[in-house]
Parts: structure tokens; C-alpha cells; sequence
């Protein structure tokens, strides 16, 4: 009598997505997790009033955000600065980025009157510029565009003056959910590639290079000249500046208008090493690089996001003033 053995479910650590040794795509010279850090990465701790005043508003409205979900190093700064990225449809992400510290899981988030709620502490907030973005929801049946749509109508109708821009995933490339949200017309379309291509199945299993491309070109085709394509990469995961260069190009093919990039910070020993720190004369030539291929803007440096001064990323009409922004 044959015996079968009994397979154990384990769930992975996101430093080896599906299993795989990613020395065989990272290599084995990388920085260990607590390790000292270069000097440019040194930022004062958030604490001040306005983040204080604008932690305390995010728990009242019970609202998340990308810059305490993803454990951002510019989140100090942003909230001083009275600005913030929202994130919408919860918190739990159906998807297991190698770098990302989002948590992931089953989502059962369903707020109906969530957009009516980011819309108000925009308008408390006073902003000129909204950053929305959205954990990964391949488990609903539009992937959430519905949502994303009433969290624009909501910001157009209590704070009119305020330009919204969408960082949204990829809608697993479908083109209906995407054209909903481009219907809505923000200002402002993005969606981060995040990596080169060749490190696609070890930092975005689930995620193709391809796909997210013509994410990007559909934007573009569906919202003209109203609406301004962006996207972002990290490095520090092994890529080469030809690499990122290569990349940069297969953007601009695609019409995208503002290009981010920034340096990968490992948020937990369970996540995807890091392989080098870039040196801030490598982001400038990085930079270089891109507006030599017509790119309208860059922001290029170890500590950029994508949302990070977002609203210095695209022309506005108004100063940035209101009850956290003013000076």
C-alpha cells in the first residue's frame, strides 16, 4: 500500500515570493536589514503639531493611509506640510508585492460612505492638490472602480477647487473599470510600475510588466489632453542604470507625462532585500536621463514617492494654503 505524504500549507515570507530563492535574481551581496544606513537618508521624526493635527483628524473620519500602511519615511514631512495620501477600499491588499508593507489577506472592507468621508477631510484639510490611492481589489467584481468614481464625485463636490489625482492598481488590465475612472476625469492618472521588468516575478508576482504598460497607454488614449499620465519605479532591488533607462523609454512610448523615481527601503526582514543604496549623483543622472527623453517631469532622489510633493509634480492655479498647509 502506497503512502501519500501530507503537504503542509505554509505561508511565505514576501523575501521568497511562491517560494523561489531570489538569490538566483538578486545575488547573495546585499545589505543586511539592520544595517547602517548612508547619512542622506537621515530625516527628522514626525511629531510636530500639524502631524499631530492631522493624525488626529485621519482617526476621527476612521480613514488609512498609504503613508502609515506603507511605513513612509516622508511621512514627517508630508504631514507637516498639511498633505496626505489616502488610501481607499481598506487596508488588506489581495496582492503580495515583495516590497511593499501593506498587509494582504481577504479584504471584508465595505464603507459605503467612505468617499463622502475622504472628500470631507480633503475639504477640512484645505488642500489644492488630493492624492487617492487603493490597495488591490481583485476579489470584487469591477476591482473597485465604483468606488474609486464616487471618491472623485465626492472630492468635486465639497472641495471643487482641489485637484485629485489617482495612483490606482491595475484593474488586472481590464480595460471597463479603468475607463470608469478615466471617466471621472482627476487630474492627475497614475499607476507605478514599480520595477524594471526583469525583476517582475520576484517583487510584483501577480503583476506583469505589459500589462501595467498599456494600463498606462489606455489612460492616456482615453483621457487626452484633461487628463496627465504618471509613474513611478524604485531601485536598489539589482537593477542597472541602463536598466531604468531602458524602462523610462517604454514609458514615454506609452504617453506618460511625469516619471518618479526612488530609492527601495526594506520595511521588514520578510521582505526583499535590498541590494545597493543608490548615491544621489545617481538619481541625477537618472533624472537627466528622463527629461532627455521628453519627460514633462521628474522627481528623482532616495527619499521621493510617489506621492511625495505630488502637488509640485503638475501646474496648479491655487497656492497651497489652508488650516494644516499654511506655513
Amino acid at each position: 500500500m502506497s503512502t501519500t505524504e501530507v503537504r503542509l500549507h505554509v505561508t511565505r515570507s514576501r523575501a521568497n515570493p511562491g517560494g523561489m530563492d531570489v538569490t538566483k535574481v538578486l545575488g547573495t551581496d546585499t545589505e543586511p536589514f539592520r544595517g547602517r544606513k548612508p547619512a542622506w537618508f537621515k530625516v527628522p521624526p514626525p511629531g510636530g503639531r500639524k502631524y499631530r493635527e492631522l493624525s488626529a483628524m485621519i482617526r476621527s473620519e476612521e480613514l488609512h493611509t498609504v503613508c502609515q500602511e506603507a511605513a513612509c519615511p516622508n511621512v514627517g514631512d508630508c504631514w507637516e506640510r498639511g498633505t496626505a495620501t489616502f488610501m481607499i477600499l481598506g487596508d488588506t491588499c489581495t496582492r503580495r508585492c515583495g516590497f511593499c508593507n501593506v498587509k494582504t489577506g481577504k479584504p471584508t472592507w465595505n464603507d459605503p460612505l467612505e468617499p463622502l468621508r475622504v472628500a470631507r477631510s480633503i475639504a477640512k484639510m484645505g488642500l489644492r492638490h488630493a492624492v487617492i490611492t487603493s490597495v488591490d481589489r481583485d476579489d470584487l467584481p469591477d476591482y473597485g472602480a465604483g468606488v474609486w468614481c464616487g471618491v472623485i464625485r465626492s472630492i468635486r463636490m465639497q472641495a471643487p477647487w482641489c485637484k485629485v489625482e489617482c495612483l490606482t492598481p491595475d484593474f488586472r488590465g481590464e480595460e471597463m473599470p479603468l475607463a470608469k475612472v478615466i471617466a471621472e476625469r482627476p487630474d492627475v492618472f497614475n499607476h507605478n510600475v514599480e520595477v524594471v521588468p526583469r525583476l517582475y516575478p520576484v517583487a510584483r508576482r501577480g503583476s506583469r510588466w505589459e500589462r501595467s504598460l498599456r494600463v498606462l497607454a489606455n489612460a492616456k488614449a482615453m483621457g487626452g489632453e484633461e487628463v496627465t499620465t504618471k509613474s513611478g519605479l524604485m531601485v536598489g532591488l539589482g537593477e542597472t542604470h541602463d536598466e531604468m533607462v531602458d524602462a523610462f523609454g517604454q514609458l514615454r512610448e506609452q504617453g506618460v507625462q511625469v516619471l518618479t523615481v526612488g530609492q527601495y527601503l526594506r520595511p521588514t526582514e520578510r521582505h526583499l532585500p535590498v541590494v545597493r543604496y543608490w548615491h544621489p549623483d545617481e538619481f541625477k543622472a537618472l533624472e537627466e536621463a528622463a527629461y532627455t527623453l521628453g519627460f514633462e517631469h521628474i522627481a528623482a532622489g532616495p527619499l521621493v514617492r510617489s506621492s511625495y510633493h505630488a502637488d509640485e509634480h503638475v501646474a496648479q492655479q491655487l497656492p497651497g494654503t489652508g488650516p494644516l498647509a499654511a506655513a
